[in-house]
């Protein structure tokens, strides 16, 4: 396993937004993590990232205990992330937010041989972004700064890629080309953990799906197993349900 959370739990004031979690992902898998509106998703991806500290538990990173470390460092060993709403530089060029993930990054394995300039050019290409390296991130539409976000968390060469609603908000052919760089990225090695609320994209992306209830696991397994799940449909009545025919 190349990631693996362990009894994690967090409570904020008394609330319990994580609890008693386990999971595990393997390598060159597409993880789908869904759950309704204030399951506990983001607050796990943030646990695991290092934004929040666990008020217990463990977050291993192959077999290596990275629970009390800092979102810096757990880039830096190969775990990015992107953010339900997008957090560039709104002020700087496409180009300039690129070249300061690649700078920052003590990986960058990915296009090595090529000069950083190029580098942007490559990684550009490969989230299929057909604006100017000089437009200022301020400029994008919703559909760029989505693939601004993956292409500077690719920018930090991750083995291990984590997208916080990555399509949300995007039309069905936006969607679609997202779903293809997901899997160009798998196809290079990359393990993908996906929180989305777009069921269709989950379903058609992801190897084994795990659903989040009220902070703890509902159930996981494959995306056919889960939508026939009765817990899973209960604990979607009115929020989608149908989503998952």
């Amino acid at each position: 396993m190349t990631l693996e959370v362990r009894n994690l739990n967090k409570s904020f004031k008394g609330l319990v937004a994580i609890n008693d979690l386990n999971f595990e992902l393997a390598q060159e898998e597409i993880l789908g993590i869904m759950g309704p509106n204030g399951a506990g998703k983001t607050t796990l991806i943030n646990l695991v990232t290092g934004l929040h500290k666990p008020d217990s538990g463990e977050v291993l990173w192959q077999d290596m205990d990275m629970t009390r470390l800092k979102p810096f460092q757990i880039v830096r060993m190969g775990i990015a992330r992107t953010f339900q709403q997008a957090r560039v530089f709104q002020n700087m060029s496409v180009e300039d937010n690129l070249l300061v993930s690649l700078v920052d990054s003590k990986r960058s394995n990915l296009f090595s041989d090529l000069s950083p300039m190029a580098r942007v050019k490559k990684i550009m290409e490969f989230v299929e972004m057909k604006v100017s390296p000089y437009d200022l991130a301020t400029d994008l539409s919703p559909d760029d700064l989505r693939r601004l976000e993956i292409a500077r968390a690719l920018s930090s060469d991750p083995k291990v890629l984590i997208l916080d609603e990555p399509v949300s908000g995007l039309t069905p052919e936006e969607c679609d080309s997202i779903i293809n760089i997901l899997r160009k990225l798998k196809a290079m090695g990359i393990s993908l953990v996906i929180i989305e609320h777009v069921m269709r994209m989950l379903m058609r992306v992801s190897d084994r799906l795990l659903v989040m209830s009220s902070g703890r696991k509902l159930c996981e397994g494959s995306p056919a197993e889960v939508c026939r799940n009765p817990e899973v449909i209960e604990a979607y009545l009115g929020d989608g349900a149908h989503e998952l025919a």
